[in-house]
């Protein structure tokens, strides 16, 4: 599987989606990773890590732009064409990646995803789900958050 993250949403971008991105793939031999967002300060972070022979399967995509919390989901998503946010979305819809992971803008991230890759037919309105855990396993709990 090909993921899109966005290396620059989150607190500590983008050291810890970097950070996140290494051990994952340490951790999940079948998955390739595309960084996405501002390819030099990536860059850095990917030399202060031991990426040895995972090269093969992290690649960068550069966004010059980066959509801050602060930033109204909606204005953010048309002005900032190419943020690290637009750009991952993007190349789900190209299909260069099969899915987009972000610690950063929701309501972005929601607002991109809903107006360039649409609803499925008869689905009215994107819902967030997370992985919760239990004692003994993992549950998938839907609208665990808020969505335009």
């Amino acid at each position: 599987m090909k993921i899109a993250l966005d290396a620059m949403g989150g607190d500590f971008a983008p050291v810890n989606p970097v950070e996140g991105a290494v051990a994952a793939l340490h951790e999940y031999p079948d998955v390739e990773l595309i960084l996405v967002g501002q390819e030099d300060k990536i860059k850095a972070e990917l030399q202060r890590l031991d990426v040895g022979s995972l090269s093969d399967r992290l690649h960068i995509h550069h966004a010059s732009e980066v959509v801050e919390m602060k930033d109204n989901a909606v204005q953010a998503v048309r002005r900032k064409k190419d943020s690290s946010i637009n750009r991952a979305v993007d190349l789900v819809k190209t299909k260069e990646a099969e899915a987009v992971v972000t610690a950063g803008h929701t309501g972005a991230l929601v607002t991109a995803a809903t107006l360039k890759l649409r609803r499925l037919p008869g689905i009215g309105r994107a819902g967030i789900a997370t992985v919760m855990p239990t004692e003994k396993n993992l549950f998938l709990l839907v609208d665990a958050g808020a969505n335009i």
